[in-house]
């Protein structure tokens, strides 16, 4: 989406929709690009609803308030809906694998000197984790590994790798956690099964300590379909994201409501 095009469109665009007495407007585009705040932390929307107000062969102009808009690039949305419709807009936002989102504060019980305990809210600024639900395994390799699929970003530079594993559906865990002495021939890995139109089946991690990279590999029905070799830490994300990232992830939920005569929306 072209944004300078966009900006110079929007005063004829929401033309008759601001206010008489109002001096100014604002809008937000959301084209799939990542949200920064000041601070350069990427941040993840809310969902909000409004009303359509204009439609362009690339865009959807949504009114949200007296004077905020929301400009959305039709070609990332699941619903084109007819000018004056009122809608519930969901653009993306990583989660994690229990299916809250990523920024979901974490709660933590805290111990007080007295002996009681409470349970807090703790949020990191600018964090949004997703963590593996696996449990901690005692291979040094395999908690590296752990650790890199969680912290280390995917190609769109926006998600790490665990909330493209979440994006792809992944689910059924499982852990090879080999002792020291068993290392080479019982190779550490992290299994996990996914659904996405690129790929759907198993998916295996695995460290190759002899060459100390990793290599991936793809069944389908217990066969093998691809397999990957000499995978080094860093090319982790790419290389997941050839094979099983399909970009749907990417799309806006837009869904049309409709009032009942009592007043009550539903979708």
């Amino acid at each position: 989406m072209d944004h300078q095009a966009i900006r110079q469109q929007m005063p004829t665009l929401v033309a008759g929709h601001v206010p008489s007495n109002a001096r100014s407007f604002q809008f937000n585009i959301f084209d799939g690009k990542p949200k920064e705040t000041m601070l350069g932390f990427h941040i993840d929307p809310q969902p909000f609803e409004g009303k359509v107000v204009a439609i362009t062969d690339d865009a959807i102009v949504v009114k949200i308030s007296r004077t905020r808009f929301a400009v959305l690039d039709r070609t990332l949305v699941t619903e084109v809906p007819p000018e004056g419709a009122k809608v519930e807009v969901s653009p993306y936002a990583r989660r994690r694998f229990d299916g809250l989102r990523a920024d979901t504060p974490e709660e933590v019980i805290e111990h007080r000197a007295d002996g009681t305990q409470c349970t807090i809210q703790r949020m990191t600024l600018g964090a949004a984790p997703a963590k593996l639900p696996v449990a901690h395994p005692q291979c040094l390799e395999l908690q590296q590994l752990i650790e890199q699929m969680e912290e280390m970003p995917a190609p769109d530079g926006h998600r790490r790798i665990t909330h493209m594993l979440v994006d792809a559906q992944a689910s059924d865990f499982s852990l090879v956690d080999p002792k020291p002495s068993d290392i080479i021939r019982t190779p550490p890995s992290v299994s996990f099964t996914v659904e996405t139109a690129k790929f759907a089946g198993l998916v295996s991690v695995i460290y190759m300590r002899g060459a100390d990279t990793y290599s991936v590999e793809l069944q389908h029905n217990g066969e093998r379909v691809e397999r990957l070799d000499d995978v080094y830490f860093d090319m982790l994300g790419e290389t997941l994201a050839e094979l099983i990232d399909d970009g749907l992830w990417r799309c806006i939920q837009v869904r049309s409501l409709h009032k009942t005569a009592r007043g009550r929306k539903v979708a």
